[in-house]
């Protein structure tokens, strides 16, 4: 395998909605550089970056995956990336490592909730974006009055700047060639052939059109730029080799979206768009230094005698330079059954050789990095070496996971990791049997380091193993492959809300425990004081006792005897909280008295001010905050309200409308799902635990009803 300076390299992120036909140009890209026979499919499994079982199954893309081109010179590294809304917190993750991004329009639908998400990710990251109008050649796409008009709506919602750079070729044959309107040529290809296209002629019926789109782009590219602006009034044109420099430079600042013919189904148009990444496309080491977190080192003496000491941050500024100190960062972790943990990093400084030893700074480990690798799909391709802005892969390291930084032991410094999302939906996760319940924790662990996005945990509450995700589908995806890959069957419920009770009265009781029996008998005898407190007072236990009615080393009793009892509960088993128990009187015997005692009479007690104290339910009340656009903000108010939540305000600005309210969790289990439906896949939502309130008296009465009241021993009858 040829070895690549970073000046050679192109780091792309094909971006785009669900079924725009990513995978499938990825899989004509390749074909049309020859670095596969065939053109592989996604319905058969052979397509290069969709191999996961059950991408395949499912026919949409769920993770990243990476293949790269070989082509004129140049490497071009390809990273594939979901467009399923549920996934997209893994698009966003592959646009640390790339310099452009190759955003994928499906020609019939547009711009979609997805794309116009990932082209705002883009956007927060300053990342130039090349448009691909995919599926030309589809019967819904093939109206010049239709294409004119999609340009029209890129312009509106992008702006201006999204200029085509190509003019599709569409007659009675389909969609068989492009023209190139920087170098005014048109290239015509054969329908399902090898991607490869002859320089042919114009068509007589482009011509006008074509000279018309010419002067357009030629007029955007010198607009900014006074000496193109002085050439372009001067010649009434700028020269091709000028023009070249001039749309690069454009398009790395940002300044212009170009927008490119293909059909990645009938591989038309794909060696075209290979090449128009050669040329345009930045680079890694034209891109700006790389701001890094440095450590500045001290002494422990201080700075000047002063007696402060401690390492400090620092930023620093990394260019994407072979000379600079090594370090690179771990964008994915993928669990490959043969090969173990393969990590995904990208060389952000200096220069990378197999069987080196790095630092891993996030963790502070060493980390042996033997057989560097870059990675065709599943196929790891071995390489001696990798610089500086490219991509790679090694298998088998100790501690690292994503979203570290690694590199020289001297020269310390780290990349801030791509947020993730909290997760949207949680399920309770039951294993079948004993033996999936010995696999499930090492086999979810595993998937969580695949994927930052899946959380496994156990509610202390509930006594419940959870596992969090995106949404449903996510989910399911993930008890798939645990059944699929570790051979663990679970079932997915719904998880237990976690209530809680507690009272709004004051009582008092005296709890009586006596029992004889051949030997020494038991007997205990105290009286106590309940009182509600605030919400967040959990149990506070008082002693009131005085002249000697209960001794003082059977106090504690009382005490474990109201807290096992508010732990067991009164109406259906959860929690009692927020109340004050004072216990203020009693009577002991000499002989029968005990701890144990002690204990069940405070437990007797404990039930009777209950009865008395008006006890009610509390539920957990989450802080809520939906971010969609503006147009489905009043579907999003009246859902809130059918779901008894309460608005505590909103906020519109560029990105759309921000809703903050307050919702029981109960009527959250399924938001994620109706979000999705009501905003077709454009929302998001975050939520975090507010407070516990009272339950509404007949929501309360239903959930009594189907909870399983409390057992209770002996002293409590």
């Amino acid at each position: 395998m040829k070895v690549y300076l970073g000046n050679d390299i192109r780091n792309v992120a094909v971006v785009g909605h669900a079924h725009s036909g990513k995978t499938t140009l990825i899989c004509a890209l390749l074909h049309a550089a020859k670095m596969t026979m065939t053109r592989g499919r996604i319905e058969d499994g052979s397509a290069v970056t969709a191999y996961d079982e059950e991408e395949v199954a499912r026919r949409t893309t769920m993770s990243n995956a990476v293949a790269f081109a070989e082509w004129s010179g140049i490497k071009i590294n390809l990273i594939d990336t979901p467009g399923f809304h549920m996934f997209v917190h893994e698009t966003r993750a592959a646009m640390l490592p790339v310099e452009v991004a190759l955003v994928v329009v499906n020609a019939q639908t547009g711009v979609e909730a997805v794309t116009d998400r990932v082209w705002k990710y883009a956007a927060e990251v300053s990342l130039p974006r090349v448009l691909a109008m995919n599926q030309v050649d589809h019967p819904k796409a093939d109206s010049r009055v239709g294409r004119q008009r999609m340009i029209e709506l890129l312009q509106e919602k992008w702006g201006r700047q999204v200029v085509p750079v190509q003019l599709p070729i569409v007659d009675q044959h389909g969609f068989h060639g492009v023209v190139d309107l920087v170098t005014m040529k048109a290239y015509l290809y054969k329908p399902d052939g090898d991607g490869r296209g002859e320089v042919g002629v114009i068509p007589e019926a482009l011509k006008a059109d074509a000279k018309a789109a010419h002067e357009a782009l030629v007029e955007l590219v010198a607009e900014g730029k006074d000496e193109l602006m002085e050439e372009f009034f001067r010649e009434g044109t700028i020269p091709e080799q000028h023009l070249i420099v001039a749309l690069h430079e454009a398009i790395r600042e940002d300044r212009i979206f170009p927008l490119l013919y293909v059909s990645g189904l009938r591989n038309v148009g794909t060696d075209h768009l290979l090449d128009f990444l050669k040329v345009y496309a930045p680079a890694p080491t034209e891109r700006e230094p790389v701001a890094t977190r440095g450590i500045l080192h001290s002494s422990s003496s201080g700075v000047n005698g002063s007696g402060v000491g401690g390492d400090q941050d620092e930023i620093v500024m990394r260019k994407v330079d072979d000379k600079e100190p090594l370090a690179l960062y771990v964008y994915k972790t993928m669990t490959d059954p043969f090969a173990g943990r393969i990590s995904f990093f990208k060389v952000v400084s200096g220069m990378m050789t197999t069987d080196k030893t790095v630092q891993n700074f996030t963790r502070h480990e060493p980390e042996r990095l033997a057989h560097l690798s870059i990675m065709q799909g599943r196929k790891a391709v071995e390489v001696s070496e990798l610089h500086a802005g490219d991509i790679g892969a090694v298998a088998k390291l100790r501690v690292t996971l994503t979203g570290d930084t690694l590199g020289d032991k001297a020269h310390e410094v780290y990349l801030e990791p791509v947020p993730m999302p909290e997760p949207a939906m949680t399920y309770a996760i039951e294993p079948k049997s004993r033996a999936d319940e010995d696999k499930l924790g090492p086999a979810l662990h595993k998937l969580m380091e695949d994927d930052p996005m899946v959380k496994f945990f156990r509610d202390p509450q509930t006594n419940e193993f959870l596992v969090a995700g995106a949404g449903q589908q996510h989910i399911e995806a993930v008890v798939s492959k645990l059944k699929r890959r570790y051979h663990t069957d679970v079932t997915l419920k719904a998880p237990k809300i976690p209530y809680r009770e507690t009272i709004l009265g004051r009582a008092e009781a005296q709890g009586r425990y006596k029992k004889q029996t051949g030997g020494h008998g038991q007997y205990g005898d105290c009286k106590i004081r309940m009182e509600a407190m605030p919400r967040g007072g959990g149990v506070v236990f008082g002693n009131e006792i005085f002249g000697g009615s209960i001794p003082r080393q059977y106090v504690p009793a009382v005490e474990k005897g109201v807290r096992e009892s508010a732990a067991r509960g009164f109406l259906a088993g959860y929690p009692v909280v927020d109340l004050k128990v004072t216990v203020f009187d009693g009577s002991y015997h000499d002989v029968d008295s005990s701890e144990m005692s002690f204990k069940m009479a405070a437990r007797l007690a404990f039930r009777k001010c209950m009865e008395q104290a008006k006890p009610v339910l509390l539920e957990p009340v989450m802080r809520v905050e939906i971010e969609a656009p503006d147009d489905f903000a009043g579907a999003l108010l009246g859902d809130l309200n059918g779901r008894r939540g309460r608005v505590q305000g909103m906020e519109s600005g560029g990105a759309g409308t921000t809703v903050r309210a307050e919702v029981p969790l109960a009527e959250m289990l399924s938001y994620g799902t109706t979000l999705t439906s009501i905003t077709q896949g454009r929302g998001s939502f975050r939520m975090e635990m507010g407070h516990y309130e009272v339950v509404p008296a007949l929501l309360a009465q239903k959930i009594l009803a189907n909870a399983k009241r409390p057992l209770h021993d002996e002293a409590d009858e």
